[in-house]
Parts: C-alpha cells; structure tokens; sequence
C-alpha cells in the first residue's frame, strides 16, 4: 500500500489529477496546431486568463494539453502573439488576494488570523518575484507595492 506522501509525488494539482503519460497528441483529437492557436489567441483576446482558456480547451474542445499538439505551451502562445500579460497570472492573483485582504484588516484590526494570512501571502508574493525576475519574466527593478490592486 502506498503512502499519502509516496502518493502525492506523482500526482499534480488540487484535485490529484494525474497528466497524460504521453507526450503525443491523443488520436481523438481533431485540431490542428495553427486551430488550437488561433482558438487560444481569440480566447485571450476575450480577456481570459492562461488557466481560464486551459479548462476552455479541455472541456469544450476536448484539448487535454496544448503543448503535444502546438509544441510549446499557452503562455508561449500569447508571448508570439502579444498577448500574454505583463505580470504573471500566479502572481497577479497573489497580489488581488494581498489587496483583498488589506481591505479586510483596515476594516476589522483585530482579525490576526487573517493578518497571518497577508503575511503568508506577501511572503509568496516576494519569493515568487524573486523566481521570477531570476527567470527574466520580470524587469530587475520591479517592485511589489503594498498599495491596493484594482480588482
């Protein structure tokens, strides 16, 4: 019998979904690279999010992964199209999180509870900055404010 933690090193996501094991295209799917691309690029130009049209692909064009079929990922799409977003979705939603809950401390001061979640979620914020300005997808002179994101 396997362990939970023996367990979780192969599964991903919340949910425990496991990724195909294959790296090819399933033989089920009907779309071509330049359809997937141009389906992902009018998604984006709609205003979802990487993960919004990644759940669209899966559950209504039956697209379990773009990145057997075009070659790389969403995000590398919208980069080629100029589309992708200045900062990262993970990151942004961090930052919305962070604002949300500042709203909620200048409202209530004595909730330290969710005060030790602003600091978990500034401390993510930060460290996630720095994975990424390492990875050149942030300017080296970006900065996280504490001022409040407009959601």
């Amino acid at each position: 019998m396997m362990t939970m933690v023996g367990k979780m090193a192969y599964m991903r996501g919340r949910s425990r979904s496991t990724r195909p094991v294959s790296k090819r295209p399933p033989n089920w799917v009907v779309y071509q690279p330049d359809e997937v691309k141009a389906l992902i690029i009018n998604l984006a130009r709609e205003g979802k999010p990487q993960s919004e049209i990644g759940n669209i692909l899966r559950d209504e064009h039956g697209i379990p992964l773009v990145k057997p079929i075009v070659g790389h990922g969403i995000l590398h799409v919208l980069q080629d199209a100029e589309l992708a977003p200045r900062i990262p979705e993970d990151l942004y939603n961090l930052m919305v999180k962070s604002t949300k809950l500042r709203r909620h401390l200048d409202r209530n001061r004595k909730d330290f509870s969710n005060k030790r979640g602003l600091q978990n979620t500034e401390s993510k914020i930060y460290a996630l900055t720095r994975y990424y300005k390492k990875k050149g997808m942030l300017p080296q002179d970006w900065r996280h404010r504490d001022e409040i994101v407009t959601i």
